[in-house]
């Protein structure tokens, strides 16, 4: 193996062999200086004329096949979206240029067949997309109008490219893609979630790196055609988000202040797509990328379902197909292009237990069009702690004495420690859609002979119980059964920047500076808010809530643990003690 590579010309093209012209590893220049190279494959129908383009850029492998990247979830996929070059989370090229459309899908640098430093998504590869897009609206064969469509990463990378500008870019559909790198995805609450970033990082990106020798034979895409490389090489041509995200806490670190960007610079129509079941790591952007962008022209949609199938279904595309034809060809055919004639957002509604990861049964949950985000008729209701367990709409009265309840810290998924609190059965059926906070009252003390714990970490869902008292689970992003919503809050980063423009009431807003630290110490009791992430629930007659508070991760987290032993660990907490009378 090689400890560097001669970068050559791969490109070739196909005009015979599928329904589309198939172009493979054209190279795109990069501006201003930038080392490495972007390479992409173009489908493009064989049509005369200019079309526009459909674009996206990132770490899963443009070569490889959506059938050997997931077989199972490709073999769920609606069959209209099956062709040779059907790639994860990606538009399908069969379907999309039979429908008039270019689709460039490029391998961001540093992985696949394009070489370069990796570096997930930063700065740097942003501007790289930057280039990709500009380059695609200046093709020959393009029409100069470029659109933005995936899932997941291929989303979340949107908002950043967006807020760029670029030249030729039309309309945008982050479909469950995080807009805020911090908070959305990697510290929630302040709070490293490794487990995922590990699963993903070792399974889905380095698996693909540029000069990774082995892909071929573990079917994972072609090998990188120019060779292979050394490990010791790779791993200086990367950076690690395991390690990076271990060994950086705060948003005005390097690391993280370089992955900032201001939402208010997106100006291109979009429309965001979230899923109720992404509570641990998209949803809270796709609603929060909708509030704060720029655009004129801008649609929040939900869905419901897996992570990887709503995208395809029929109903869902033809929203796609509707959007990119009304900006991308000018064929508006609902009224997209015309503001306020359309309700920019469009709920879907869970109402009764249809179980999880059933996608027919959840398309029974009704849909419901609204002229806001947050609902302007919502009625903010506090519910109160009690230390009989009870979650009460009614405060207590002022003659009850403060009382506190006791769990131990550092519970993991595998051994929970945590407390819950109830409410009475629901006299009539109650719709609770949006924002939720948790005011608590916290405390933390040493067991005897142990260490003196320094903060405090907390870790809140919301479920949901059925009127025959069985708790209702709906599908998470994994197929995994999930609750209502979660949230978390490490308690020395609790303050909260209220004189913040995007503070509201139902939303507290931290900076997670460094400069913001508090401390904790033993014995003080500590009011907090915790942000619970977004949630919609129609709770019917007779059915109840349940409020969890937990020292760690529990049912419903999944693959999205916080279980770090360098970020959990090492403040030696031995006992949380929470709540007073006044708790909400």
């Amino acid at each position: 193996m090689a400890t560097h590579l001669q970068v050559k010309d791969i490109y070739s093209i196909d005009e015979k062999s599928f329904p589309y012209v198939y172009e493979q590893n054209v190279t795109v220049p990069l501006n201003d200086g930038q080392a490495g190279k972007i390479r992409c494959n173009v489908y493009r129908p064989k049509t005369s004329g200019p079309v526009p383009v459909l674009v996206t850029y990132g770490p899963y492998g443009k070569d490889i096949h959506y059938k050997d990247f997931h077989g199972k979830s490709f073999a769920e996929v609606n069959e209209e979206h099956h062709s040779a070059h059907s790639a994860w989370e990606t538009p399908d090229p069969g379907f999309w240029t039979g429908h008039g459309y270019a689709i460039v899908r490029a391998d961001e640098r540093g992985l696949g067949q394009s070489p370069g430093f990796l570096d997930t998504m930063s700065r740097g590869t942003s501007e790289c997309f930057f280039d990709l897009v500009e380059w695609a609206s200046e093709q020959s064969w393009s029409s100069g109008k470029v659109g933005l469509l995936g899932i997941s990463y291929y989303a979340g990378s949107q908002w950043r490219v967006a807020a760029r500008q670029p030249k030729g870019l039309a309309a945008i559909i982050p479909w469950e893609g995080m807009s805020d790198y911090y908070r959305d995805r990697c510290r929630h609450g302040g709070i490293f979630s490794n487990a995922f970033i590990r699963f993903w990082w070792e399974r889905q990106v380095i698996t693909n790196q540029y000069g990774r020798p082995g892909r071929a034979a573990r079917n994972w895409g072609p090998d990188t055609l120019e060779g292979d490389l050394d490990e010791d090489v790779l791993a200086r041509n990367r950076r690690d988000q395991n390690i990076d995200n271990r060994d950086n806490h705060f948003r005005d670190d390097p690391y993280y202040a370089s992955r900032e960007y201001d939402m208010a610079d997106i100006k291109v129509p979009l429309l965001t797509v979230g899923n109720w079941g992404g509570i641990l790591l998209h949803l809270r952007g796709n609603i929060e990328g909708y509030v704060n962008a720029g655009s004129d022209l801008k649609y929040l949609r939900f869905v419901t379902g897996r992570h990887d199938l709503p995208f395809y279904y029929k109903e869902e595309v033809e929203v796609q197909r509707s959007f990119l034809d009304a900006f991308l060809k000018g064929d508006d055919r609902v009224g997209w292009s015309v503001k306020g004639k359309l309700p920019p957002i469009d709920l879907v509604l869970r109402k009764g237990d249809v179980g999880f990861n059933n996608a027919e049964a959840e398309k029974s949950f009704p849909r419901r069009t609204e002229w806001e985000w947050p609902i302007a008729r919502t009625k903010y209701t506090k519910f109160y702690l009690t230390s009989a367990r009870e979650l009460l709409p009614e405060p207590p009265s002022e003659s009850t004495p403060p009382s506190k309840l006791s769990y131990r810290a550092l519970g993991t998924l595998d051994d929970p420690s945590l407390v819950q609190f109830q409410t009475p059965a629901f006299a009539e059926e109650t719709e609770i859609t949006g924002n939720v906070v948790a005011h608590l009252n916290v405390s933390v003390s040493a067991d005897r002979l142990g260490p003196v714990p320094t903060d405090i970490d907390l870790f809140v869902t919301l479920r949901h119980l059925s009127p025959a008292g069985n708790e209702v689970l709906y599908t998470g992003t994994a197929g995994d059964a999930v609750p209502l919503t979660k949230g978390w809050l490490r308690v020395s980063l609790r303050h909260v920047n209220a004189s913040h423009p995007k503070h509201r009431p139902w939303l507290p807003h931290r900076d997670y500076y460094s400069t913001d630290v508090q401390p904790v110490i033993p014995g003080e009791v500590y009011p907090v808010d915790v942000e619970v992430w977004p949630t919609n629930v129609v709770v019917e007659k007779g059915g109840k809530l349940v409020f969890e508070v937990a020292s760690g991760d529990t049912q419903g987290s999944g693959i999205f643990q916080h279980n770090d032993p360098t970020d959990r660990y090492i403040f030696l907490q031995p006992l949380k003690i929470f709540g007073d009378r006044s708790s909400d």
